[in-house]
């Protein structure tokens, strides 16, 4: 069980990784002597192979970045991430180059992938290496864990890394699983 488990479902859904989350050796640590490391984790409901199709389709030019309804609303029609799942969108494979919102020539490429497990890109920014991984664990019932690590390195200003984008991380991956929540209980109904 998580952290935070005893609270209402929308808190708990934005849980802090646990310790043992934060311990763990997740895929492509070994890729990234990293200065900066950032855990999140939250709880959305549906097994691990329901929310493995939504995690595959994120990106730029691809299905968007979740974010809830009422952010979203804000946003323009064009620019709105989808509601739903794209079969065009689920062949991703390993080597993919996914284009990312760091810049106009940021990109992800897929280095790992383990279908309703693990996904892994890499990618460099600069002179910064950096891995982000996406694992999913089947929690309680039909829920799932979902866990992220991004990892960079080297990183000249480690303190405004950790602080200024810890806290850019932070709300992105809030807006992620509030986001990711709403579309797996549309998907349900």
């Amino acid at each position: 069980m998580t952290t935070g488990d005893s609270a209402p479902d929308h808190l708990r859904l934005l849980a802090r990784p646990t310790v043992a989350e934060r311990r763990a050796q997740l895929p492509g640590d070994a890729l990234v002597s990293a200065d900066v490391v950032m855990d999140r984790a939250f709880t959305v409901s549906g097994a691990p192979e329901r929310v493995w199709p939504w995690l595959v389709q994120l990106g730029r030019r691809r299905a968007g970045w979740y974010l809830p309804r009422t952010v979203e609303r804000a946003v323009p029609r064009s620019r709105r991430a989808l509601r739903h799942l794209d079969p065009a969108l689920q062949g991703l494979a390993v080597g993919d180059v996914i284009p990312d919102w760091g810049g106009a020539d940021a990109t992800f490429t897929v280095v790992e992938l383990e279908p309703a497990a693990h996904l892994l890109f890499a990618s460099t920014r600069g002179r910064t290496d950096l891995t982000w991984c996406l694992r999913l664990q089947r929690a309680d019932g039909h829920r799932t864990r979902v866990h992220l690590r991004l990892r960079l390195g080297p990183v000249r200003h480690r303190g405004l890394a950790r602080s200024l984008g810890g806290l850019v991380d932070l709300v992105t991956v809030a807006g992620l699983a509030v986001g990711l929540e709403e579309r797996l209980e549309h998907d349900r109904a």
